[in-house]
């Protein structure tokens, strides 16, 4: 099976790379990125100056984490003069730089990194939604490098395709989508105080429980600027999420808080389950994948609930959710076609998919 994907004259023998965050903090971190098999390698983001970091910061829980960590605990001098000159010595596939956050931060840092960077993502996390300030930023990077840069979009741009739009215009390669989301808050009733926040309480989220969220912004970036390059990031912790990113338009894909929640084997376990997942859906390749066009049936008309009466267990979860008062249950479900509304939450709330509205 070919995982291989290719943008912007990179070539990553799979799509899968580490996100930008606590897991690609130094030369340790990296590596083991290689060594786990990620297609390219991706750093923790560099900035100029020190962050001030609230301990304890990352807390996790079954479907999303929540982060108060911010950019690299290291300098730029520790980067250039230790993590990544050890790092090159076995570095053997793309890596790409992840750096922030604003103009005046690209102009001492490009420079600096640009000999070590196979390409460059860069951050808008702390910028504000201004696209003139963020168009700015963009052209000051391009005036320091040849690189591929991708711009990291935040879920609070109100705009990805206008983001998009100028990003391109100014001379950007492409768009990672997305960064965490946020300001969120974490609380702890028994205490009655804020868990894990920054001076103002708030902290980042991540992980599934944004994925769809992710999805649908790689899918409205692509549909904008399909010249752009997308790499998808937010949710990802199986092979078929990775596979769900590229039909949505990404070109690869990256992961943190899947390997946060369900620990650092998961890129090696994604990359061995890739081959046979691709197989089951009928694909030949990563590339066909990325080819692929989504279809969208929109239909404004659709049928009755019926029951499959030996797959149903009479849970009555069905009868609980149902918005409508549709559905009841005496000797079986039953549904008042006078009363629904074909909305269909009861066949993706059943259990046993014993409701259908073929």
């Amino acid at each position: 099976m070919n995982l291989k994907t290719t943008f912007d004259g990179l070539v990553l023998e799979n799509p899968l790379m580490p996100a930008s965050g606590p897991l690609v903090g130094d030369t340790e971190k990296l590596l083991f990125m290689k060594n786990a098999g990620c297609g390219a390698v991706v750093t923790k983001t560099i900035s100029t100056k020190e962050p001030h970091i609230p301990k304890p910061c990352i807390y996790g829980d079954k479907q999303y984490v929540m982060n108060s960590e911010l950019w690299s605990e290291h300098s730029i001098e520790k980067w250039i003069e230790e993590f990544l000159p050890e790092y090159q010595k076995e570095k053997d596939r793309p890596l790409i730089i992840s750096v922030g956050y604003s103009k005046d931060d690209m102009e001492i840092l490009i420079p600096l990194l640009d000999p070590f960077a196979d390409a460059f993502e860069v951050s808008t996390h702390y910028v504000g939604t201004d696209l003139s300030v963020i168009a700015e930023t963009v052209k000051m990077i391009r005036s320091h490098t040849k690189k591929p840069f991708y711009m990291k979009i935040s879920p609070h741009i109100p705009n990805p395709a206008e983001f998009a739009r100028m990003i391109k215009e100014n001379g950007a390669n492409g768009i990672v989508a997305i960064n965490s989301l946020g300001p969120t808050m974490k609380i702890d009733i028994e205490t009655r105080s804020i868990l894990y926040g920054n001076e103002s309480g708030f902290v980042w989220t991540s992980g599934p429980v944004i994925k769809n969220l992710a999805l649908a912004t790689v899918y409205a970036i692509k549909k904008a600027e399909p010249t752009l390059t997308v790499i998808g990031v937010g949710g990802i912790q199986s092979a078929d999420d990775v596979i769900e990113f590229l039909l949505a338009g990404a070109s690869g894909v990256q992961m943190l808080s899947g390997a946060l929640i369900k620990g650092k084997q998961l890129y090696a376990k994604i990359i061995s389950d890739l081959p046979k997942r691709l197989e089951a859906y009928g694909f030949a390749s990563i590339e066909e994948v990325i080819n692929t066009s989504l279809s969208n049936n929109v239909k404004y008309k659709a049928n009755v609930p019926s029951l499959i009466e030996d797959k149903c267990i009479k849970c009555n979860i069905c009868v609980h959710v149902c918005p409508y008062f549709a559905i009841t249950m005496e000797d079986k479900i039953s549904f008042d076609p006078n009363k629904c509304f074909e909305c269909g939450l009861c066949v993706t709330k059943c259990p046993t998919d014993a409701i259908t509205m073929a």
